[in-house]
């Protein structure tokens, strides 16, 4: 929601309900899909006779955290930091994450300019060892540049090792990349990447189910990976051991009908184990970024095709017009002369070209940007553009 607006009674219960309900608990969810929001919290606000699938405890524990709750508090702390809430359904709600069904996010506390509907449109997750090794890190790197070359938003948890490799491999490209986090986004974790996820968040986005200032918890970790897999088009894991947490990404992922992928390591690293067993199961090997953009381009075009038609430029953000009209009508801008047009800022300019490249209106040339054949042919008709 915008800065100036008022909010509603259902976007209150919602920010309420993220400091009582642990992520993708799906009682808690359960009580949302049948009762709604509003009788939920207000159930919690009485106290009284618990709602089904908790034992007495457990509710006493939940009323006592909704007790507690200061939804307008939180709200006003998150807009301090430059932070918004988006509520399913919203118009900024991914649609597949609500493939999570029950366990489907209360909401989500977003950092970061850009559209996450948006983004999440032609998104890859590329997760991995913690303590990986060089081979993991370059691979991730490498992987991640690419896809963002040639439009890819990179999505990854923020953390230590193949993940922070993947988030600096897309910035480094100058493409787009989202980290989820599992704790409040104000307050990045782990904080040797405080700037990594600072620049994340200039130049992308952060992400998290948890209010401001929440803290993470082993279990917080593993149910954040459900988000990572639901949000994006296929995961790539690179370096696994037996028991790492980016398993349980690719494994949620393979629930979910996405595409599930691994990059084979030596047959004698240990942190390679993990990829092993998944590509011995239903993974798909890839080495390259070429293997991974054929396999999850095949899953057909959840943004409107390029050579379709183009969305009216009067659906668009005011601000994200203002950079599509900087683009010259022939040949490729780089994004400083595209920001100055514009009046914007660089990084600005660059997350909102990511969201035209979703919506067919650009595309990417070395380290420029042009209107696509079907921008301009709109612009000619007087239509679409217009």
């Amino acid at each position: 929601m915008s800065a100036g607006d008022e909010p509603d009674d259902e976007l209150l219960g919602r920010i309420l309900l993220t400091r009582v309900i642990e992520p993708g608990d799906e009682v808690g969810g359960r009580w949302v899909r049948e009762l709604g929001v509003g009788a939920v919290v207000r159930r919690l606000g009485e106290g009284g006779v618990a709602l089904p699938g908790v034992s007495g405890k457990r509710w006493a524990g939940l009323v006592a955290r909704a007790q507690a709750a200061r939804p307008r508090r939180d709200l006003e702390a998150a807009r301090d930091a430059g932070v918004r809430f988006v509520s399913p359904g919203g118009v900024e709600w991914p649609g597949q994450l609500d493939d999570l069904g029950d366990a489907r996010p209360l909401g989500l506390w977003v950092r970061g300019r850009p559209s996450l509907r948006m983004w999440a449109l032609k998104s890859v997750a590329v997760v991995g060892a913690r303590a990986c090794t060089e081979y993991g890190a370059h691979m991730a790197a490498t992987l991640a540049a690419g896809l963002a070359e040639q439009g890819w938003v990179v999505v990854s948890g923020g953390a230590y090792g193949v993940d922070g490799a993947a988030h600096r491999g897309a910035l480094g490209a100058g493409g787009a990349t989202v980290a989820v986090l599992a704790c409040g986004v104000d307050r990045p974790y782990p904080r040797g990447h405080t700037r990594l996820i600072s620049r994340i968040a200039e130049q992308g986005l952060v992400i998290g189910e948890l209010p401001p200032g929440d803290h993470p918890t082993p279990s917080r970790f593993i149910l954040r990976n459900r988000v990572i897999a639901a949000l994006t088009r296929g995961t790539v894991v690179v370096e696994a051991a037996h028991r790492s947490g980016s398993l349980v990404t690719a494994r949620a992922a393979q629930r979910l009908g996405r595409h599930t992928m691994g990059v084979p390591g030596p047959a004698t690293s240990g942190l390679s184990a993990g990829v092993h067993d998944l590509l011995r199961a239903e993974a798909t090997l890839v080495t390259d970024v070429t293997d991974v953009v054929e396999l999850v381009g095949d899953i057909g075009e959840l943004a409107p095709d390029r050579r379709g038609p183009v969305l009216p430029r009067d659906l668009l953000e005011p601000a994200t017009r203002q950079v599509l009209a900087a683009l010259p009508g022939r040949g490729v801008a780089r994004p400083d002369e595209i920001a100055r047009s514009a009046q914007t800022a660089q990084d600005d300019a660059i997350a909102r070209l990511y969201e035209l490249r979703a919506l067919g209106y650009v595309e990417r040339h070395g380290d420029g940007w042009k209107l696509t054949r079907q921008a301009v042919m709109s612009v000619r008709d007087g239509r679409g553009l217009s």
